[in-house]
Protein backbone atom coordinates (compact mmCIF):
# COMPACT_ATOMS: atom_id res chain seq x y z
CA UNK A 1 0.00 0.00 0.00
CA UNK A 2 1.76 3.19 -1.38
CA UNK A 3 2.42 5.61 1.86
CA UNK A 4 1.22 3.86 4.64
CA UNK A 5 3.25 3.21 7.37
CA UNK A 6 3.25 0.24 9.83
CA UNK A 7 4.21 2.45 12.98
CA UNK A 8 3.21 5.29 14.44
CA UNK A 9 4.54 8.71 14.62
CA UNK A 10 8.34 8.42 14.65
CA UNK A 11 8.72 12.88 14.41
CA UNK A 12 11.78 14.71 12.49
CA UNK A 13 14.25 14.01 10.91
CA UNK A 14 17.70 14.89 12.25
CA UNK A 15 18.94 17.94 10.82
CA UNK A 16 22.53 17.35 9.47
CA UNK A 17 25.66 19.04 10.75
CA UNK A 18 27.67 19.49 7.38
CA UNK A 19 26.43 21.13 3.94
CA UNK A 20 24.94 18.64 1.55
CA UNK A 21 25.51 18.76 -1.93
CA UNK A 22 22.61 17.43 -5.08
CA UNK A 23 23.39 15.55 -7.52
CA UNK A 24 24.29 17.38 -11.15
CA UNK A 25 21.33 18.27 -13.50
CA UNK A 26 18.98 18.61 -9.88
CA UNK A 27 16.37 21.10 -10.76
CA UNK A 28 16.03 24.18 -8.30
CA UNK A 29 12.27 25.96 -9.16
CA UNK A 30 9.07 27.15 -7.80
CA UNK A 31 5.57 27.40 -8.18
CA UNK A 32 2.52 29.20 -8.75
CA UNK A 33 -0.98 28.48 -10.38
CA UNK A 34 -3.17 31.04 -12.38
CA UNK A 35 -5.82 31.45 -10.28
CA UNK A 36 -3.94 32.27 -7.30
CA UNK A 37 -1.35 35.43 -8.90
CA UNK A 38 -2.46 36.16 -12.66
CA UNK A 39 -5.93 38.69 -11.81
CA UNK A 40 -7.23 39.99 -14.96
CA UNK A 41 -10.22 37.64 -14.34
CA UNK A 42 -12.33 39.26 -16.71
CA UNK A 43 -9.67 40.78 -19.46
CA UNK A 44 -8.91 39.73 -22.72
CA UNK A 45 -12.15 37.20 -23.08
CA UNK A 46 -11.57 35.33 -19.99
CA UNK A 47 -14.74 34.24 -18.73
CA UNK A 48 -15.51 33.17 -15.05
CA UNK A 49 -13.90 29.54 -13.56
CA UNK A 50 -15.57 28.02 -10.68
CA UNK A 51 -13.11 29.59 -8.21
CA UNK A 52 -14.68 32.58 -9.64
CA UNK A 53 -18.24 31.89 -8.76
CA UNK A 54 -17.75 29.82 -5.66
CA UNK A 55 -15.10 32.90 -4.44
CA UNK A 56 -17.75 35.17 -4.89
CA UNK A 57 -20.17 33.30 -3.18
CA UNK A 58 -20.80 34.98 0.77
CA UNK A 59 -19.11 32.30 3.39
CA UNK A 60 -17.10 30.31 1.14
CA UNK A 61 -13.80 32.51 1.32
CA UNK A 62 -12.06 34.40 4.08
CA UNK A 63 -13.02 37.99 3.82
CA UNK A 64 -15.17 37.68 0.74
CA UNK A 65 -11.47 37.57 -1.21
CA UNK A 66 -11.45 36.89 -4.89
CA UNK A 67 -9.00 36.21 -7.66
CA UNK A 68 -9.71 38.68 -9.34
CA UNK A 69 -6.53 40.90 -9.07
CA UNK A 70 -4.45 38.29 -6.96
CA UNK A 71 -1.11 39.40 -7.60
CA UNK A 72 -1.83 40.90 -10.76
CA UNK A 73 0.91 38.65 -12.39
CA UNK A 74 -0.65 38.88 -15.70
CA UNK A 75 0.45 42.65 -15.66
CA UNK A 76 3.84 42.50 -13.98
CA UNK A 77 5.41 38.82 -15.49
CA UNK A 78 8.21 40.44 -16.82
CA UNK A 79 9.14 41.72 -13.56
CA UNK A 80 8.13 38.75 -11.53
CA UNK A 81 10.60 36.52 -14.29
CA UNK A 82 13.28 38.89 -13.75
CA UNK A 83 12.82 37.94 -9.46
CA UNK A 84 12.98 34.62 -10.87
CA UNK A 85 16.00 35.28 -12.36
CA UNK A 86 17.75 36.67 -9.46
CA UNK A 87 16.78 34.18 -7.63
CA UNK A 88 18.68 31.88 -9.54
CA UNK A 89 15.72 29.04 -10.53
CA UNK A 90 16.33 26.74 -12.94
CA UNK A 91 12.28 26.06 -13.64
CA UNK A 92 9.26 27.74 -12.76
CA UNK A 93 6.24 25.54 -13.17
CA UNK A 94 2.84 27.81 -13.87
CA UNK A 95 -0.81 26.40 -14.77
CA UNK A 96 -2.20 27.74 -17.40
CA UNK A 97 -6.07 29.03 -17.41
CA UNK A 98 -8.62 27.12 -19.00
CA UNK A 99 -11.05 30.17 -18.98
CA UNK A 100 -7.93 32.23 -20.34
CA UNK A 101 -7.64 30.00 -23.11
CA UNK A 102 -10.96 28.78 -23.66
CA UNK A 103 -13.24 30.60 -22.11
CA UNK A 104 -16.39 28.27 -22.21
CA UNK A 105 -14.66 25.19 -22.45
CA UNK A 106 -15.47 24.35 -26.03
CA UNK A 107 -14.00 25.79 -29.42
CA UNK A 108 -11.44 27.16 -30.76
CA UNK A 109 -8.80 29.00 -28.38
CA UNK A 110 -8.57 32.95 -27.71
CA UNK A 111 -5.34 33.71 -28.75
CA UNK A 112 -4.89 36.52 -26.49
CA UNK A 113 -5.11 34.10 -23.85
CA UNK A 114 -2.45 31.69 -25.42
CA UNK A 115 -0.34 34.62 -26.36
CA UNK A 116 -0.10 35.57 -22.61
CA UNK A 117 1.60 32.36 -22.23
CA UNK A 118 3.65 32.29 -25.17
CA UNK A 119 5.10 35.87 -23.87
CA UNK A 120 5.31 34.56 -20.31
CA UNK A 121 7.44 31.08 -21.85
CA UNK A 122 9.47 33.41 -24.26
CA UNK A 123 10.80 35.68 -21.06
CA UNK A 124 11.38 32.34 -19.11
CA UNK A 125 13.75 31.19 -21.50
CA UNK A 126 14.93 34.56 -22.66
CA UNK A 127 16.23 34.01 -18.86
CA UNK A 128 17.91 30.35 -18.84
CA UNK A 129 14.42 29.34 -16.91
CA UNK A 130 13.10 26.26 -17.99
CA UNK A 131 9.21 26.66 -18.63
CA UNK A 132 7.00 23.70 -17.01
CA UNK A 133 3.43 23.80 -17.66
CA UNK A 134 0.30 21.94 -15.73
CA UNK A 135 -2.47 22.45 -17.54
CA UNK A 136 -4.74 22.37 -14.87
CA UNK A 137 -4.62 23.74 -11.49
CA UNK A 138 -8.56 23.39 -10.54
CA UNK A 139 -10.22 26.75 -12.63
CA UNK A 140 -12.48 25.04 -14.54
CA UNK A 141 -14.90 27.09 -16.93
CA UNK A 142 -18.22 27.50 -15.19
CA UNK A 143 -19.84 26.70 -18.13
CA UNK A 144 -18.66 22.98 -18.00
CA UNK A 145 -19.45 22.82 -14.37
CA UNK A 146 -22.87 24.06 -15.27
CA UNK A 147 -23.09 21.17 -17.55
CA UNK A 148 -21.96 18.50 -14.69
CA UNK A 149 -18.49 19.30 -13.99
CA UNK A 150 -16.37 16.46 -13.52
CA UNK A 151 -19.01 13.82 -12.35
CA UNK A 152 -19.92 14.14 -16.13
CA UNK A 153 -17.91 11.99 -18.65
CA UNK A 154 -17.68 14.80 -21.26
CA UNK A 155 -15.88 16.96 -19.21
CA UNK A 156 -12.85 14.64 -20.08
CA UNK A 157 -13.51 14.73 -23.59
CA UNK A 158 -13.61 19.02 -23.09
CA UNK A 159 -9.89 18.48 -21.57
CA UNK A 160 -8.62 16.48 -24.27
CA UNK A 161 -10.09 19.32 -26.59
CA UNK A 162 -8.44 22.01 -24.30
CA UNK A 163 -4.50 20.11 -24.19
CA UNK A 164 -4.63 20.03 -27.67
CA UNK A 165 -4.72 23.88 -28.30
CA UNK A 166 -2.64 24.85 -25.77
CA UNK A 167 -0.09 22.11 -26.97
CA UNK A 168 -0.33 23.13 -30.53
CA UNK A 169 0.27 26.24 -29.12
CA UNK A 170 2.95 25.93 -27.05
CA UNK A 171 4.81 22.68 -27.82
CA UNK A 172 7.62 24.33 -28.84
CA UNK A 173 8.44 26.39 -25.76
CA UNK A 174 7.60 23.85 -23.31
CA UNK A 175 9.76 20.59 -22.26
CA UNK A 176 8.28 19.58 -19.34
CA UNK A 177 3.75 19.21 -18.81
CA UNK A 178 1.91 18.15 -16.44
CA UNK A 179 -1.65 17.60 -16.73
CA UNK A 180 -3.53 17.75 -13.40
CA UNK A 181 -2.29 19.29 -10.04
CA UNK A 182 -3.95 17.58 -7.25
CA UNK A 183 -6.64 15.83 -8.64
CA UNK A 184 -7.35 14.61 -5.28
CA UNK A 185 -8.71 17.87 -4.35
CA UNK A 186 -10.63 18.79 -7.26
CA UNK A 187 -12.68 15.43 -6.64
CA UNK A 188 -12.82 15.32 -3.21
CA UNK A 189 -12.63 18.52 -1.54
CA UNK A 190 -14.78 20.03 -4.40
CA UNK A 191 -17.63 17.72 -4.79
CA UNK A 192 -17.32 15.44 -1.34
CA UNK A 193 -16.44 18.19 1.58
CA UNK A 194 -16.94 21.02 -0.64
CA UNK A 195 -14.73 23.39 0.76
CA UNK A 196 -13.19 23.99 -2.63
CA UNK A 197 -14.82 24.76 -5.88
CA UNK A 198 -17.50 24.00 -6.79
CA UNK A 199 -18.56 23.71 -3.30
CA UNK A 200 -20.70 20.37 -4.12
CA UNK A 201 -20.82 17.82 -1.36
CA UNK A 202 -21.77 14.49 -3.31
CA UNK A 203 -19.74 11.54 -2.38
CA UNK A 204 -20.90 9.64 -5.75
CA UNK A 205 -20.53 12.59 -7.73
CA UNK A 206 -16.18 13.22 -6.09
CA UNK A 207 -16.28 9.35 -6.59
CA UNK A 208 -17.16 9.97 -10.34
CA UNK A 209 -15.07 12.99 -10.73
CA UNK A 210 -11.54 10.81 -9.76
CA UNK A 211 -12.45 8.68 -12.01
CA UNK A 212 -13.18 11.67 -14.87
CA UNK A 213 -10.28 13.52 -13.72
CA UNK A 214 -8.44 10.13 -14.56
CA UNK A 215 -9.61 9.41 -17.76
CA UNK A 216 -8.86 13.05 -18.78
CA UNK A 217 -5.31 12.86 -17.70
CA UNK A 218 -5.02 9.80 -20.05
CA UNK A 219 -6.47 11.69 -22.84
CA UNK A 220 -4.34 14.13 -22.50
CA UNK A 221 -1.08 12.44 -22.30
CA UNK A 222 -2.31 10.63 -25.65
CA UNK A 223 -2.73 14.19 -26.89
CA UNK A 224 0.58 15.31 -26.07
CA UNK A 225 2.03 12.43 -27.42
CA UNK A 226 0.67 13.05 -30.62
CA UNK A 227 1.36 16.84 -30.74
CA UNK A 228 4.82 17.96 -28.84
CA UNK A 229 8.00 17.16 -29.96
CA UNK A 230 9.33 13.79 -28.51
CA UNK A 231 12.01 15.33 -26.73
CA UNK A 232 9.38 16.92 -24.17
CA UNK A 233 8.26 15.41 -20.76
CA UNK A 234 5.08 14.12 -19.69
CA UNK A 235 3.72 14.12 -16.30
CA UNK A 236 1.13 14.16 -13.29
CA UNK A 237 1.64 15.75 -10.14
CA UNK A 238 -0.25 14.37 -6.71
CA UNK A 239 -0.55 14.92 -3.55
CA UNK A 240 -0.01 11.76 -2.20
CA UNK A 241 -1.04 11.34 1.52
CA UNK A 242 1.67 10.05 3.73
CA UNK A 243 -0.72 8.29 5.44
CA UNK A 244 0.33 6.84 9.44
CA UNK A 245 -1.56 4.73 11.71
CA UNK A 246 -2.02 6.62 15.25
CA UNK A 247 -0.76 2.95 16.71
CA UNK A 248 -0.34 -0.31 15.50
CA UNK A 249 -3.66 -1.58 16.42
CA UNK A 250 -5.32 -3.63 13.91
CA UNK A 251 -8.26 -0.79 13.98
CA UNK A 252 -5.50 2.00 13.25
CA UNK A 253 -3.70 0.27 10.75
CA UNK A 254 -7.14 -0.67 8.89
CA UNK A 255 -7.87 3.13 9.03
CA UNK A 256 -4.82 4.14 7.38
CA UNK A 257 -5.29 1.38 4.49
CA UNK A 258 -8.98 2.73 3.67
CA UNK A 259 -7.12 6.67 3.45
CA UNK A 260 -4.47 5.47 1.45
CA UNK A 261 -6.98 3.63 -1.20
CA UNK A 262 -9.20 6.51 -1.46
CA UNK A 263 -6.43 9.70 -0.63
CA UNK A 264 -3.62 7.59 -2.55
CA UNK A 265 -4.16 4.67 -4.69
CA UNK A 266 -7.65 5.60 -6.83
CA UNK A 267 -4.96 7.19 -9.11
CA UNK A 268 -1.79 5.47 -9.06
CA UNK A 269 -3.46 2.47 -9.50
CA UNK A 270 -5.57 3.24 -12.88
CA UNK A 271 -2.14 5.73 -13.86
CA UNK A 272 0.50 3.55 -12.98
CA UNK A 273 -0.82 0.47 -12.58
CA UNK A 274 -4.04 0.56 -15.16
CA UNK A 275 -6.36 -0.78 -12.46
CA UNK A 276 -8.51 0.63 -8.82
CA UNK A 277 -7.46 -1.17 -6.13
CA UNK A 278 -9.65 -4.25 -5.34
CA UNK A 279 -10.16 -2.82 -1.66
CA UNK A 280 -11.33 0.78 -3.23
CA UNK A 281 -13.87 -0.83 -5.14
CA UNK A 282 -15.16 -2.57 -1.72
CA UNK A 283 -14.77 0.42 0.20
CA UNK A 284 -17.36 2.46 -2.13
CA UNK A 285 -19.56 0.41 -4.22
CA UNK A 286 -22.30 1.29 -1.67
CA UNK A 287 -21.74 4.48 -3.16
CA UNK A 288 -21.23 4.03 -6.80
CA UNK A 289 -21.42 1.52 -9.63
CA UNK A 290 -17.75 1.22 -10.86
CA UNK A 291 -18.47 -1.26 -13.65
CA UNK A 292 -20.72 1.39 -15.44
CA UNK A 293 -18.60 4.52 -14.77
CA UNK A 294 -15.80 2.74 -16.08
CA UNK A 295 -15.97 1.73 -19.41
CA UNK A 296 -14.39 -0.29 -21.86
CA UNK A 297 -10.79 0.95 -22.99
CA UNK A 298 -10.83 3.85 -19.51
CA UNK A 299 -8.18 2.09 -17.93
CA UNK A 300 -5.88 1.76 -21.15
CA UNK A 301 -6.07 5.57 -22.02
CA UNK A 302 -5.64 6.40 -18.28
CA UNK A 303 -2.55 4.03 -17.87
CA UNK A 304 -0.43 5.46 -20.82
CA UNK A 305 3.08 6.13 -19.58
CA UNK A 306 4.25 9.21 -17.97
CA UNK A 307 7.86 10.23 -17.87
CA UNK A 308 7.89 11.53 -14.60
CA UNK A 309 5.39 11.73 -11.19
CA UNK A 310 5.12 15.09 -9.36
CA UNK A 311 4.76 14.85 -5.39
CA UNK A 312 3.29 17.42 -3.27
CA UNK A 313 3.77 17.41 0.37
CA UNK A 314 3.11 19.50 3.33
CA UNK A 315 2.38 17.56 6.24
CA UNK A 316 1.38 13.77 7.40
CA UNK A 317 -1.44 12.30 7.85
CA UNK A 318 -2.26 10.89 11.20
CA UNK A 319 -5.22 8.52 11.51
CA UNK A 320 -6.94 6.12 13.91
CA UNK A 321 -10.31 3.85 13.87
CA UNK A 322 -13.70 5.39 14.10
CA UNK A 323 -14.44 6.74 17.52
CA UNK A 324 -18.07 4.43 18.25
CA UNK A 325 -19.14 7.87 19.62
CA UNK A 326 -18.23 10.45 16.72
CA UNK A 327 -20.58 11.54 13.78
CA UNK A 328 -19.04 11.59 10.24
CA UNK A 329 -18.93 15.86 10.66
CA UNK A 330 -17.16 15.24 13.58
CA UNK A 331 -14.87 12.58 12.29
CA UNK A 332 -13.92 14.54 9.11
CA UNK A 333 -13.80 17.99 11.14
CA UNK A 334 -10.36 16.70 12.63
CA UNK A 335 -9.18 16.39 9.16
CA UNK A 336 -6.63 19.00 7.89
CA UNK A 337 -7.62 19.57 4.69
CA UNK A 338 -10.89 22.24 5.94
CA UNK A 339 -13.66 22.36 7.89
CA UNK A 340 -16.70 21.00 6.75
CA UNK A 341 -20.01 18.63 7.99
CA UNK A 342 -19.53 16.55 5.23
CA UNK A 343 -16.08 14.06 4.57
CA UNK A 344 -13.77 14.48 1.71
CA UNK A 345 -13.29 10.49 2.14
CA UNK A 346 -16.42 8.92 0.75
CA UNK A 347 -16.66 5.29 1.87
CA UNK A 348 -14.54 5.95 4.78
CA UNK A 349 -16.15 8.58 6.42
CA UNK A 350 -15.67 7.45 9.87
CA UNK A 351 -11.85 7.71 9.97
CA UNK A 352 -10.30 10.22 12.57
CA UNK A 353 -8.07 12.65 11.72
CA UNK A 354 -5.11 13.82 14.51
CA UNK A 355 -3.02 16.61 14.57
CA UNK A 356 0.47 14.99 14.55
CA UNK A 357 2.50 16.13 17.47
CA UNK A 358 4.88 19.29 17.29
CA UNK A 359 4.97 22.26 16.02
CA UNK A 360 3.14 23.51 13.12
CA UNK A 361 2.52 25.77 9.96
CA UNK A 362 0.30 29.47 9.86
CA UNK A 363 -2.35 26.12 8.74
CA UNK A 364 -2.34 24.23 11.50
CA UNK A 365 -0.06 21.54 9.35
CA UNK A 366 2.44 19.53 11.50
CA UNK A 367 6.23 20.06 10.74
CA UNK A 368 7.37 16.79 10.11
CA UNK A 369 9.90 16.48 7.21
CA UNK A 370 10.57 12.81 7.98
CA UNK A 371 6.95 12.11 6.16
CA UNK A 372 8.66 13.85 2.52
CA UNK A 373 11.80 11.73 2.89
CA UNK A 374 8.87 8.53 3.64
CA UNK A 375 6.66 9.24 0.88
CA UNK A 376 9.50 9.72 -1.73
CA UNK A 377 10.72 6.18 -0.20
CA UNK A 378 7.47 4.23 -0.22
CA UNK A 379 6.63 5.92 -3.79
CA UNK A 380 9.90 4.79 -5.51
CA UNK A 381 9.25 1.41 -3.49
CA UNK A 382 5.79 1.01 -5.16
CA UNK A 383 6.75 2.32 -8.83
CA UNK A 384 10.41 1.52 -9.64
CA UNK A 385 12.14 3.33 -12.20
CA UNK A 386 9.63 6.40 -12.16
CA UNK A 387 11.42 9.39 -11.69
CA UNK A 388 10.13 11.69 -8.85
CA UNK A 389 9.83 15.50 -8.63
CA UNK A 390 9.30 17.21 -5.96
CA UNK A 391 6.67 19.36 -7.60
CA UNK A 392 5.76 21.66 -4.31
CA UNK A 393 6.57 21.79 -0.61
CA UNK A 394 6.30 25.08 1.56
CA UNK A 395 4.94 26.63 4.78
CA UNK A 396 3.21 29.39 5.36
CA UNK A 397 3.96 31.58 8.41
CA UNK A 398 2.91 34.85 9.38
CA UNK A 399 5.16 36.83 7.94
CA UNK A 400 5.02 40.79 7.87
CA UNK A 401 7.63 43.69 6.50
CA UNK A 402 9.60 45.05 9.95
CA UNK A 403 10.18 49.21 10.32
CA UNK A 404 13.47 48.60 7.85
CA UNK A 405 11.23 47.14 5.16
CA UNK A 406 12.30 43.52 5.43
CA UNK A 407 10.51 40.42 5.58
CA UNK A 408 12.18 37.93 8.29
CA UNK A 409 10.66 34.40 8.04
CA UNK A 410 13.46 31.79 10.10
CA UNK A 411 10.42 29.35 10.54
CA UNK A 412 10.36 28.59 6.99
CA UNK A 413 13.90 29.17 6.19
CA UNK A 414 13.89 26.23 9.24
CA UNK A 415 11.18 24.33 7.30
CA UNK A 416 12.74 24.36 3.54
CA UNK A 417 16.09 22.97 5.18
CA UNK A 418 14.53 20.02 6.58
CA UNK A 419 12.33 18.72 3.94
CA UNK A 420 15.50 19.37 1.24
CA UNK A 421 17.65 17.49 4.22
CA UNK A 422 14.92 14.82 3.39
CA UNK A 423 15.38 14.95 0.02
CA UNK A 424 18.94 14.74 0.24
CA UNK A 425 18.95 11.72 1.88
CA UNK A 426 15.87 10.14 -0.31
CA UNK A 427 18.59 10.75 -3.21
CA UNK A 428 21.66 9.00 -1.07
CA UNK A 429 19.34 6.16 -0.19
CA UNK A 430 18.77 5.48 -4.34
CA UNK A 431 15.46 7.16 -4.99
CA UNK A 432 15.47 9.18 -8.14
CA UNK A 433 13.56 12.58 -7.31
CA UNK A 434 15.06 15.16 -9.86
CA UNK A 435 14.45 18.23 -8.92
CA UNK A 436 12.52 20.69 -6.20
CA UNK A 437 10.17 23.09 -6.52
CA UNK A 438 9.24 25.33 -3.98
CA UNK A 439 5.90 26.31 -2.73
CA UNK A 440 5.38 29.30 -3.47
CA UNK A 441 7.23 31.90 -5.97
CA UNK A 442 5.67 34.33 -4.15
CA UNK A 443 2.23 35.03 -1.71
CA UNK A 444 -1.27 34.48 -3.70
CA UNK A 445 -4.83 34.19 -2.82
CA UNK A 446 -4.69 31.20 -0.68
CA UNK A 447 -8.20 29.27 -1.67
CA UNK A 448 -11.21 29.17 0.63
CA UNK A 449 -8.39 31.04 2.79
CA UNK A 450 -8.18 34.53 0.64
CA UNK A 451 -5.38 36.54 1.44
CA UNK A 452 -4.90 35.26 5.28
CA UNK A 453 -2.40 33.12 4.36
CA UNK A 454 1.42 33.62 2.85
CA UNK A 455 3.22 31.14 1.73
CA UNK A 456 5.54 32.78 -0.68
CA UNK A 457 9.45 33.25 -0.70
CA UNK A 458 8.30 36.80 -1.75
CA UNK A 459 5.90 39.28 -0.21
CA UNK A 460 3.18 40.84 -1.66
CA UNK A 461 1.63 43.87 -0.28
CA UNK A 462 -1.55 43.62 -2.00
CA UNK A 463 -2.40 46.97 -1.82
CA UNK A 464 0.75 48.49 -3.85
CA UNK A 465 1.39 44.74 -5.68
CA UNK A 466 5.38 45.77 -4.13
CA UNK A 467 7.12 42.45 -4.50
CA UNK A 468 9.75 41.94 -1.36
CA UNK A 469 11.76 39.21 -1.15
CA UNK A 470 11.54 37.75 2.43
CA UNK A 471 14.74 36.04 4.03
CA UNK A 472 14.34 32.73 2.65
CA UNK A 473 14.24 34.23 -0.85
CA UNK A 474 17.82 35.06 -0.08
CA UNK A 475 18.40 31.69 1.73
CA UNK A 476 16.82 29.78 -1.24
CA UNK A 477 19.00 31.66 -3.83
CA UNK A 478 22.13 30.76 -1.64
CA UNK A 479 20.86 27.31 -1.78
CA UNK A 480 20.83 27.28 -6.00
CA UNK A 481 24.15 28.82 -5.91
CA UNK A 482 25.73 25.99 -4.11
CA UNK A 483 23.42 23.60 -5.39
CA UNK A 484 23.16 22.43 -1.98
CA UNK A 485 21.95 22.72 1.87
CA UNK A 486 24.34 25.21 3.77
CA UNK A 487 25.42 23.08 7.79
CA UNK A 488 23.54 23.03 10.32
CA UNK A 489 20.22 24.77 10.92
CA UNK A 490 20.48 25.97 7.53
CA UNK A 491 20.85 29.87 8.54
CA UNK A 492 25.01 29.82 7.34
Amino acid sequence: MTAVRSEPLTGTLPHQAAALSFPPGFTWGAATAAYQIEGAAAEDGRTPSIWDTFSRTPGRVRNGDTGDIAADHYHRFRDDVALMADLGLDAYRFSVSWPRVQPTGRGPAVERGLDFYRALADELLEKGITPVATLYHWDLPQELEDAGGWPARDTAERFADYTALVAEALGDRIKIWTTFNEPWCSAFLGYGSGVHAPGRTEPEAALRAAHHLNLAHGRAIGVLRSTVPASARTSITLNLHQVRPLTASAGDLEAARRIDAVGNRIFTGPVLHGAYPADLLEDTAHLVDWDDLVRDGDLAEISRPVDLLGINYYTPTLVSAPDPSATAGEASRNDAHGKSDHSPWPGSEQVVFHLPPGETTAMGWAIDDSGLYDLLRDTAREHPGLPLMVTENGAAFDDYVNPEGAVNDPERIAYLHGHLSAVHRAIADGVDVRGYFLWSLMDNFEWAHGYGRRFGAVYVDYATQRRIPKSSAHWYADVIRRHGLPAADGRA
